[in-house]
């Protein structure tokens, strides 16, 4: 009796590094093109990539432009972000090849909120200007008035984005005593707002003109590039801290530097940058600074999830279905 002929295995390109046990799991599942060197993939790569394979597994590193769209080969179909922010995508250009797009929401939102506190306690505390006091062995010992920061019970905390993630930081934020303002495309359910104890502002420019820390947490759209202008920036309360795990370009960072050095704002902790992997070299020297390297998701945990989303994804579409996690360009 004849056996049935074996189903083929989708063609996936994966663009960067990911987590051994997801790149073994890859390897079982699908016909698997790893990225043994880590380096981003140029354009060129990108192309090519695009036209011999079924599936990208790409990363917020690879810039999916039109361009590389259209070298989509004729059983190029799906689109596998692995990261929740899909700003690097052309989504436009791929809903008009006929791709489909997906990412890998909500695993994420935990470690970016705890990379959101960190990031105030830091700042607030000047516990990055603490560290480079000990480690450069000019620490002399305790006094009264060393290192003085401000204490987090009673400061306001303005959210820029009332999502999963927001409403993560401000659970956190509570619990050290701050009271919840937020901005927001659309206000809050009822009941998140009780929570959490939040007021909403329908205006950013009051909002930040009030709060003592300012969060960003919205995702990066056309709508959200440069929400926090100059203009803002310069609204923003006397002394305020500003915080930025989401994307860099949601704030125009040559504009933050600047109030910065004014003293209009009195800090900045920042985990993405305008231009990353290039920082502004003015931020790099200022002690009321703390910056770190694009890690808010950079949890074991977290890595292996998003790879998880992945694999779901990619599984279902080449079984016909509908991937659970589709991107839809009315998302951004």
């Amino acid at each position: 009796m004849p056996q049935p002929t074996p189903k083929s295995r989708p063609k996936v390109v994966v663009t960067r590094r990911l987590p051994d046990s997801i790149e073994t799991r890859m390897m079982e599942l699908f016909d698997a093109d790893l990225n043994d060197i880590d380096d981003a993939l140029t354009k060129d790569a990108l192309k090519a990539a695009m036209a011999e394979a079924d599936v990208l597994a790409c990363t917020v590193t690879d810039r999916i432009d039109a361009e590389v769209i259209r070298a989509a080969g004729p059983n190029m179909k799906l689109i596998a972000n692995y990261g929740a922010g899909v700003d690097h995508i052309d989504l436009e250009a791929a809903h008009a090849k006929g791709l489909t797009v997906t990412n890998t929401p909500g695993v994420l939102t935990e470690d970016t909120a705890d990379m959101a506190m960190a990031l105030i306690l830091a700042v607030i505390r000047r516990i990055g200007e603490g560290q480079r006091l000990v480690r450069a062995n000019n620490w002399d010992g305790w006094r009264p008035t060393g290192l003085m920061g401000a204490s987090l019970r009673g400061k306001r905390l303005g959210i820029v984005g009332m999502g999963r993630i927001g409403a993560a930081l401000a659970r956190r934020a509570r619990a050290f005593g701050m009271t919840i303002h937020y901005h927001n495309r659309r206000r809050a359910h009822g009941e998140i707002e009780q929570e959490l104890e939040a007021t909403y502002w329908d205006s950013l420019n009051q909002m930040v003109a009030r709060m003592d820390v300012i969060s960003v947490n919205c995702p990066r759209t056309p709508g959200t590039y440069h929400l926090l202008n100059a203009p803002r920036l310069n609204m923003v309360k006397q002394g305020a801290v500003i915080i930025n795990t989401s994307r860099g370009d949601v704030i125009d960072e040559a504009a933050m530097v600047r109030a910065l050095t004014s003293g209009r704002i009195g800090g900045a902790g920042l985990d993405v940058y305008e231009h990353e992997p290039v920082v502004t070299p003015k931020l790099l020297k200022m002690e009321n600074v703390v910056l770190t390297p694009h890690i808010a998701s950079a949890t074991v945990e977290a890595r292996i999830a998003m790879g998880e989303k992945v694999i779901a994804s990619i599984q279902a579409f080449s079984d016909g279905h509908a991937p659970p996690d589709r991107v839809l360009k009315s998302m951004f």
